[in-house]
């Protein structure tokens, strides 16, 4: 994979972000986090990340599904100290969009962590209402 953007790299572009704690049990033999723990610290803010965001998607019976999840693991993290994590969307597709995420620890990216989510509506993919579209642009993670 390749490294992401710079701008990725900065906090400042993310509209939404998340302290986490670290915990003595998530480091690895070589005493950093290991990359379970790094992929359990994404996962918890990015459903943290879309239960705030979830209020506006409102149309019964349509749901965001995860479609892929890719980790890029840039440096290293450590116990104790608390990792940052920051979310936004990505550009939305017709039926589809990212969930952009990095991690952070002492003013350094360490990890990103891309998602991407599909409208379903039943067993079908779901166009992208107008609404809702306006909404993830207006949360998108900001490129420079």
């Amino acid at each position: 994979m390749p490294k992401p953007a710079p701008y990725r790299l900065e906090p400042a572009n993310y509209p939404w972000s998340i302290a986490i704690t670290t915990r003595f049990g998530d480091l690895d033999v070589n005493n950093h986090l290991n990359n379970v723990a790094i992929a359990r610290l994404f996962e918890d803010a990015r459903v943290r990340f879309q239960f705030e965001e979830r209020r506006s998607l409102s149309s019964p019976g349509v749901r965001g599904l995860i479609v892929s999840v890719g980790i890029e693991y840039l440096a290293e993290a450590y116990f104790p100290d608390p990792v940052t994590v920051c979310a936004g969307f990505g550009e939305p597709g017709r039926s589809s969009w990212p969930i952009l995420l990095a991690a952070f620890q002492n003013d350094r990216c360490f990890a990103t962590c891309d998602s991407v989510l599909v409208l379903r509506d039943g067993n079908r993919p779901a166009p992208i209402e107008d609404e809702w579209r306006k909404y993830l642009e207006e949360r998108q993670v900001r490129s420079g």
